[in-house]
């Protein structure tokens, strides 16, 4: 008898009143709905307006990063297309002069121009007089060859037509030389080299502009390239963003600066600004994270949570220590309700004092012991079942393996009980019929099968009905390794036990299987049912158990079940007999063991070791009106 906590008492309620949930339990959710609502409000309606705070602290913080960066670049980008300007309205000059003087003046005013712009990497001049300068230092530093410029160049064909009609643009020039290049490529006006120039030079100027921190600012050119990036790979391989929405959006609105809330191809949501530039069609963008503009009121409403969290449990154990009392001996019953639930009856409760709850406990404790003797006169795991839904009123066909066993020799052996113990010879037949059926009952239910009934000596069985391994055949395999079980158990039983032993015989006993589709259902009255099969194949089962007799076998399967799973068997064909109930003779193989596993091999073993001796079938008398079977003569 499994013992429960001893229940408390004190719980002030008449004996007709049902308590639903504790009285503990109730006070702490008051408790704690009271405390949630209240410091849930007070820290929704901070972190709401603190977060509208934020927000416009953080968009206008954006916006001026954006604003002061797109500065800073267009006035690199003015700076330097000045500066390019200065050079090539020098070298135009020059080219005025003698000829002498002209190529010094032209050396000259190029070494000096690199030298004071040394992230320069060329200039060019492509009009009348096309003119190509080159920065020997930072090609030679960065390994790069003229036959790059030159492929450039070429594949900047069109930007360069363009320039000369009048457009100012900047290209990523890092995929075609390996290195941070930038192009700036812009018409040229009232001079003798009228047309386009190109100024080629190190991103990292503008880069060095962008600065670095919480916000992300990153320059994109007309074509939606990427020209500037924080993450660098980006820029090295001119990343194309045109398939962002904001990016898609920002060409589209005639404002030349902007910001919204936007998400990129992650799904993370972005405060993000864009500034045109009046220079060179380009466009400078920063943007930050959501999350991260939001970080502190996260952090300070999770820190509220703690705190929220700290005063109901405060709470709840100061209600708890108040309310133990109490809710201790309901708790108790509760415990006591759901291991009878589960299909434990015999508790052992103990009140300890005489008001309402040791009442109900008292009645618990006889309810308990009640149903511990009702459940040793039914199928308890089939009550548990029905009671929790899993077996419905009605009856279901199923594809179902019946097995039916019974002790040889049970008459004689009673009447020995009978006359070796006299009035105690009832007791006796009892306790040793337990011990059997104990063992044999664990036999079925370790293979997953129901016990559905003992009639006297004998045990019916079956599988696949209230549940199943998953199909017939397994379902079939356990029945057949249930009888072997209880083969096991009887040859373990039986140890010490002498066939002339009135006192304690051995028990021997024949085993009927056979599968078929059968009725399984809750059958009986409104006052009282059981859960069992009916059908063809149930009495053949019954059948096929009273031939093991007769044969001197102890476990017989009919062909059905054979069918099914002979192939993982060994088993012995036996002469067909004709049963009741059935036209043509029935086929019935005895088991001898399972294919691989170590016992007997062949029924003559099996027999050796059973002690059973070989019957002459020959001889049998098969008079139809005395036996429910006739055996057929074998070819």
């Amino acid at each position: 008898m499994e013992k429960i906590p001893e229940l408390e008492a004190g719980l002030k309620k008449t004996e007709g009143d049902a308590v639903r949930y504790p009285i503990g339990i109730k006070l702490i959710v008051i408790i704690s709905v009271i405390s949630i609502l209240s410091l849930g409000a007070i820290t929704a309606l901070v972190s709401y307006m603190i977060t509208q705070d934020i927000r416009i602290t953080a968009e206008d913080n954006n916006f001026t990063v954006n604003k002061r960066s797109a500065a800073e670049a267009e006035t690199v980008l003015t700076g330097l297309r000045s500066g390019v300007n200065v050079l090539l309205n020098t070298l135009d000059a020059a080219a005025r002069l003698p000829g002498g003087q002209r190529v010094a003046l032209a050396e000259q005013a190029a070494s000096y121009f690199f030298d004071e712009n040394r992230h320069i990497a060329a200039v060019a001049s492509l009009g009348g007089d096309a003119l190509i300068l080159m920065n020997e230092r930072f090609f030679r530093e960065n390994d790069i060859v003229q036959e790059m410029l030159d492929s450039f160049l070429e594949a900047e064909f069109l930007s360069l037509r363009r320039a000369e009609s009048g457009e100012a643009l900047i290209r990523n020039a890092s995929p075609s030389f390996g290195v941070p290049l930038l192009a700036l490529i812009y018409p040229r006006y009232g001079t003798a080299s009228a047309g386009a120039a190109l100024v080629l030079f190190s991103s990292e100027t503008l880069s060095e502009t962008f600065g670095t921190g919480a916000n992300a600012t990153y320059m994109v050119n007309d074509a939606s390239d990427v020209l500037v990036h924080p993450n660098a790979e980006l820029a090295a391989v001119a990343v194309n963003l045109g398939n962002r929405p904001f990016i898609r959006s920002m060409w589209e609105n005639p404002r030349a600066s902007q910001q919204n809330l936007s998400a990129d191809e992650d799904g993370r949501r972005l405060f993000a600004a864009y500034t045109r530039l009046t220079i060179a069609n380009a466009a400078v963008i920063t943007n930050i994270e959501e999350t991260r503009v939001f970080e502190g009121v996260e952090a300070t409403t999770r820190r509220n949570i703690y705190l929220s969290a700290a005063v109901l449990f405060i709470s709840g154990l100061f209600i708890w220590l108040f309310s133990k009392t109490i809710s201790g001996p309901v708790r108790g019953l509760a415990s006591a309700a759901r291991h009878i639930e589960g299909g434990n009856f015999e508790l052992a409760l103990k009140p300890k004092t005489r008001d309402e709850i040791g009442l109900l406990t008292t009645s618990f404790q006889k309810m308990s012991q009640a149903l511990g003797i009702f459940g040793r006169f039914t199928n308890q795991e089939i009550a548990l079942r029905a009671m929790r839904g899993e077996i419905r009123p009605g009856g279901l066909p199923k594809h179902a393996t019946v097995f039916f066993s019974d002790i040889r020799g049970f008459t004689e052996k009673s009447e020995n009980f009978i006359e070796e113990y006299g009035d105690g010879a009832s007791d006796r037949i009892v306790k040793w019929l337990n011990e059997y059926f104990t063992r044999m009952v664990e036999c079925v239910e370790k293979t997953g099968g129901v016990v559905d009934k003992f009639m006297g000596d004998a045990v019916m069985a079956h599988w696949g009905t209230a549940y199943t391994a998953g199909s017939p055949e397994a379902d079939a395999y356990n029945c057949v390794k249930a009888a072997l079980l209880m083969r096991a158990a009887l040859i373990d039983m039986n140890k010490g036990r002498s066939a002339d032993d009135r006192k304690n015989p051995p028990v021997r006993i024949g085993c009927g299987i056979n599968s078929g589709i059968v009725t399984a259902g809750q059958i009986g009255s409104e006052r009282r049912m059981e859960y069992t099969v009916i059908g063809g194949p149930v009495n053949l089962a019954s059948r096929a158990e009273e031939l093991n007799k007769a044969f001197g076998t102890d476990i017989l399967i009919t062909e059905d079940t054979w069918r099914l799973i002979g192939n993982k068997l060994i088993t012995e064909e036996m002469p067909p007999a004709r049963v009741k109930g059935k036209e043509k003779p029935l086929r019935i193989f005895a088991v001898v063991n399972i294919q691989g596993v170590r016992g007997p091999k062949t029924l003559a073993e099996l027999r050796t070791l059973l002690n059973i001796k070989a019957p002459d079938l020959s001889r049998l008398n098969t008079m139809a009106e005395e036996k429910k079977y006739k055996i057929e003569p074998q070819e």
